[in-house]
């Protein structure tokens, strides 16, 4: 904001300069004040509003749009702004219905060809799908101008809800912001805000003055040396002399007219253009583009120097004023990065000064320039742990935190919205074919795959984005009007992530050098499934061996095990010690995790695996080479859900082998591509009794086993009822 120093002056120079239809500042000549006393009309022109102004202002005597959200254009956009049905219809062609009949088809009940014919929402936060409590937030932040933050999984609407939310802030508050000479400290530049608009007409007037100030500063410079030039030839007869005498003239003008040049504003923030609140993307910004810098002068003296006020760049927080600061990623900008952004949160205003210490821009500090925005920070679950913790006081003191989710329920209505998903990235795209409702079918189909949930779709849009567009590239590639499934599928295939490539890769090259055991039994080795990544899976053989030990006996597990991984190996021996008859005192059990990689394991996935393999070596008891297995285990043998079993499973199939045990708690997760289902047996189960008996073979030592189990356990190995008792482990 500009000091009250100088206000009056500046004022009345720039008033003389620019068309008077209105004020260009406030009566006193300073900048209007955050509450406002500048009122915006629908043109964009400012308009002086009397503070006397009645409740309900007439359209010739707007009420102040300094006062966020004003009655009367709230009351205009109470139901725009409305978000208890938001994004709630999709919307189609006028002779297209629902057919509430087959609402349970994949379309939830949609009569379409194509994606042609479903209408895309105009505005951005229409279109955000499946995140109702976040896009609430939004539309609640929006309308009060309050900070939000946003934590959860890439790819599920962050970006796309902030871009949304500085389209609801009201234009009418958008200001410029100029930046001008201060002849008493040319190191403390002075800072004014007029409405947006006026910076240019400022700026304008004041070029227009300093080429009109120039014109005649020359010609008054040309007449002098004319008249010098002429009087050192004809009188004085010395041409040497006049040469010199007209360059010194010259130069002197020159200089002075670098004066006059200093005059002239610097416009900082320009929104003449901007048709919505400003949207200031800063992720990964460093400090000069966050907050502002001064350019470094390699001349700084002799005349030749630029002025302060000309060097002057605006920051993102200052780009951002009126509109909305989306800084994503919010720990990864360093300490001092944040500290400064939560003063220029809590002022309203943040001087700018050099970032360089060793720059000539570090001598000059503005006046503090309005940063009056709204922030919002998104990461992930890891952003809060760097994240300093007097900003995220901040934005929670004064603001929202929302967790974005992942997944949302099956229903017919998320149905028809994610085939106005399809139609979203084609309109948005604008060179993709349209999609047949065979493909959105595809589309979908592949929502509830990736969800990993049974009953459930994926909310990561911008991975299944990049599916709907490596389809519609396939279209395009072959001149054809619209996208069909087969396009779909071969997208599919053709747009794997790198972890499924690298899957595919390792699963081939085991088979190779026969490093993939599928077939026969084996003591002490089963093949255990694990994910690389977040969707692909691959087969990952566990041994066991037990030797003599020289001291007391202990389990010792190899394979660049991490910390959730040991602990998993600490519970299994529980259950070496309940199912063995084996004294392990005087013993080592050596476990290896065969050929893991750089990555190492994390996780408990494998638990079931490494029990099955140690109790296979203690007993001397083969198992079999075509099963492959995951799950978790509790310490009393109870098998425990685990993620990723659709992608498992279908690593188990690639790999040839025929069955594979699950939790019985994923069973409903499962959701196979068509082409493996009839390729492998999957066994749910629900204890580590049941996993024995399906994995162990040769019968006399496995029959005398299960015995011995069954004695154990109770009734561990008959079918459970559906009514299980309390104490059975829920999903986790």
């Amino acid at each position: 904001m500009s000091n009250e120093k100088d206000a009056d002056e500046v004022s009345e120079a720039d008033e003389r300069r620019v068309p008077q239809e209105e004020p260009a500042d406030t009566p006193d000549g300073s900048a209007p004040d955050r509450d406002g006393e500048l009122g915006r009309d629908h043109s964009g022109e400012g308009t002086h509003v009397d503070p006397e102004a009645p409740d309900d202002p007439s359209p010739e005597d707007p009420e102040p749009s300094g006062q966020r959200g004003a009655s009367e254009r709230l009351d205009e956009d109470e139901e725009l702004l409305d978000g208890s049905d938001l994004g709630s219809e999709v919307h189609v062609a006028s002779e297209i219905e629902i057919d509430e009949d087959e609402e349970d088809g994949l379309l939830g009940g949609l009569q379409i060809d194509s994606s042609a014919d479903i209408q895309v929402p105009d505005r951005l936060v229409d279109q955000v799908i499946g995140q109702d409590h976040a896009r609430d937030i939004i539309l609640k932040a929006a309308k009060q101008r309050r900070h939000v933050m946003m934590i959860g999984s890439p790819g599920t609407g962050k970006s796309m809800l902030a871009k949304a939310m500085s389209q609801l802030l009201p234009k009418e508050e958008l200001q410029d912001v100029l930046v001008y000479h201060n002849p008493d400290d040319g190191n403390e530049p002075k800072v004014r805000t007029v409405p947006a608009g006026k910076g240019e007409q400022i700026v304008e007037a004041h070029k227009e003055e300093a080429r009109k100030r120039n014109q005649m500063r020359s010609f008054l410079m040309w007449i002098i040396i004319a008249v010098v030039f002429g009087y050192a030839i004809l009188i004085v007869q010395a041409l040497l002399l006049g040469i010199i005498a007209a360059g010194v003239i010259y130069l002197a003008f020159k200089y002075m007219s670098r004066g006059s040049d200093a005059m002239v504003p610097n416009l900082l923030v320009n929104n003449a253009d901007q048709q919505v609140a400003p949207f200031e993307d800063a992720t990964g910004a460093h400090a000069g583009a966050l907050l502002g810098d001064v350019r470094h002068d390699p001349f700084q003296s002799g005349g030749m120097e630029t002025p302060s006020h000309d060097r002057v760049e605006a920051g993102a927080i200052h780009k951002a004023n009126k509109g909305v600061l989306f800084v994503d990623e919010i720990n990864t900008l360093d300490i001092r990065s944040q500290q400064k952004l939560m003063t220029a949160i809590q002022e309203g205003e943040f001087a700018i000064t050099g970032q360089s210490e060793r720059s000539s821009g570090a001598m000059v500090q503005t006046e503090p320039v309005p940063t009056d925005f709204i922030m919002v920070a998104a990461g992930n679950l890891d952003a809060m742990e760097n994240m300093h913790p007097a900003l995220r006081s901040r934005i929670k003191g004064y603001g929202y935190e929302v967790y974005m989710d992942d997944t949302i329920e099956d229903a017919p209505e998320m149905r028809r919205k994610y085939a106005r998903f399809v139609a979203q990235e084609v309109q948005n795209d604008g060179r993709l074919p349209s999609f047949t409702d065979e493909a959105i079918e595809e589309i979908i189909l592949e929502a509830r795959r990736r969800a990993g949930r049974k009953g459930h779709l994926t909310l990561k849009f911008r991975n299944l984005g990049g599916l709907v567009r490596v389809s519609g590239d396939i279209a395009r590639a072959e001149d054809r009007d619209f996208t069909t499934r087969d396009d779909v599928l071969r997208a599919k295939a053709r747009s794997r992530s790198i972890e499924q490539q690298l899957a595919d890769d390792y699963i081939e090259r085991r088979k190779d050098y026969e490093l993939t055991v599928n077939e026969g039994d084996v003591v002490g080795r089963v093949n255990g499934l694990a994910v690389m990544g977040e969707d692909s899976g691959i087969v990952l053989p566990v041994m066991a061996e037990v030797t003599p030990s020289q001291g007391p006996g202990e389990v010792i597990a190899t394979g660049q095990l991490k910390e959730m991984a040991m602990e998993a190996v600490q519970n299994v021996s529980a259950i070496i010690k309940k199912f063995s008859d084996e004294d392990i005192s005087q013993q080592d059990v050596h476990i290896q995790f065969v050929q893991v990689g750089e990555g190492g394991v994390d996780g408990d996935s494998a638990s079931i695996t490494v029990a099955t393999a140690v109790i296979s070596a203690l007993e001397n008891v083969p198992v079999r080479q075509d099963l492959a297995m995951t799950g978790s285990i509790s310490v009393r043998g109870d098998v425990l859900p685990v993620g990723g079993v659709t992608h498992k499973i279908e690593a188990a199939a690639k790999a040839g082998l025929k069955t594979v045990i699950i939790p019985k708690a994923n069973e409903q997760d499962v959701m196979i591509e068509d082409e493996y289902k009839e390729q492998i047996e999957i066994i749910p189960v629900s204890h580590i009794s049941e996993v024995l008996d399906v994995a162990l073979a040769g019968e006399p030592d496995k029959d005398s086993l299960i015995d011995r189990l069954k004695s154990i356990t109770g009734s561990a190995l008959e079918k459970q009822k559906p009514d299980v008792s309390p104490g059975s482990p829920s999903p986790q």
